[in-house]
């Protein structure tokens, strides 16, 4: 497994992690994602373990808490082996100050997190997103205490917009504050539009990105292909809750090209869509899902190899997102 610092840190992490979204499924938004219990998640914990996969994602919204629970029993006796990152900020409950990135609530979403989790430490602590609503200085502070306090060794800012993230990382050095050194967000070859305002970002902070959803909410799995019934539960232009949209004829451009280097790679197409984003310097870790066992070490076969030039040129070229304004001033 190769390993990469994780992003403007000197953390090192493999470029694959496990996502945790599928653990619990105890509520009807993920249990869509999956429903893993605590013997099948210790499985998945032990098949990446042993294929150097030490890096583990997770969110105190998953599963409203379950999925953190359940990630906590699969790591019994194991801390020591892994990294673990979870999130705050996104609803937890009814009352007014149970979201967001408010001093009160993200102390709180921390403790209740490292409970869930049996763990006294996070490795990264991600804002889940941007909260307009709460002053940048007064989440920067709280987080810049919780990392000298020791219950959090590194933060990270996820679903931020650009300039949300710039002002975030000028206000950390105007007053001396621990900054965001990762950055986590959608990127994948049906939705590049990470690569118009982020990653010149990412390019410019010397920071780093892990990915999310790198198969495009599950249409780049392979089970969807042109000329042929759609599978149960799967949508094309964007019928899944959260997913963007995307135009039937690209989709359907973008899946021959990647069942043509499927073919010629003797690989899969997720194995392939997943590879294409680790060729991009400034993605760090990729964070792969699975149900199963046999999902996962499918995914896990996406690493220990490398499309050649003339496939990432083709795979480029079709998943090809015109710039939006200003990006395309001056480029025509």
């Amino acid at each position: 497994m190769e390993y990469r610092n994780l992003g403007k840190s000197g953390l090192k992490v493999p470029i694959l992690s496990l996502g945790t979204g599928t653990f619990g499924g105890t509520n009807e938004f993920f249990q869509r994602w999956g429903e893993t219990d605590v013997k099948e998640a210790t499985r998945l914990v032990d098949i990446s373990l042993e294929r150097g996969v030490n890096f583990f994602d997770t969110a105190n919204v998953y599963s409203l808490g379950d999925s953190e629970a359940i990630l906590g029993e699969a790591i019994k006796g194991k801390r020591d082996q892994v990294l673990i990152a979870t999130k705050s900020s996104f609803q937890m409950g009814e009352g007014p100050n149970e979201k967001g990135s408010s001093r009160y609530h993200i102390i709180k979403a921390l403790d209740d997190s490292l409970k869930r989790l049996n763990t006294d430490y996070i490795d990264v602590y991600f804002m889940h997103g941007f909260d307009s609503s709460t002053p940048i200085e007064e989440t920067l502070y709280t987080l810049d205490k919780m990392v000298s306090s020791g219950k959090v060794r590194y933060i990270g800012a996820s679903n931020f917009a650009a300039w949300q993230l710039m002002k975030s990382l000028s206000v950390s050095e105007k007053n001396n504050l621990e900054k965001y050194v990762i950055y986590q967000g959608y990127y994948s070859l049906i939705g590049r539009d990470y690569e118009q305002e982020i990653m010149p970002l990412i390019k410019d902070q010397g920071l780093g990105t892990m990915v999310w959803s790198p198969l495009g909410w599950g249409r780049l799995t392979g089970k969807i292909k042109r000329n042929s019934p759609l599978p149960e539960g799967r949508v094309k232009s964007g019928g899944l809750v959260g997913a963007p949209p995307v135009l039937d004829e690209h989709l359907y451009n973008v899946l021959d090209v990647l069942e043509e280097i499927a073919s010629e790679t003797k690989k899969s197409i997720p194995q392939v869509a997943i590879n294409w984003l680790l060729q991009n310097p400034t993605v760090n870790n990729v964070i792969i899902g699975a149900r199963n066992e046999k999902q996962l070490i499918s995914n896990l076969d996406s690493v220990g190899w490398n499309l050649n030039k003339n496939q990432m040129e083709r795979l480029n070229n079709v998943s090809f997102q015109e710039p939006i304004y200003p990006h395309w001033v001056g480029e025509r």
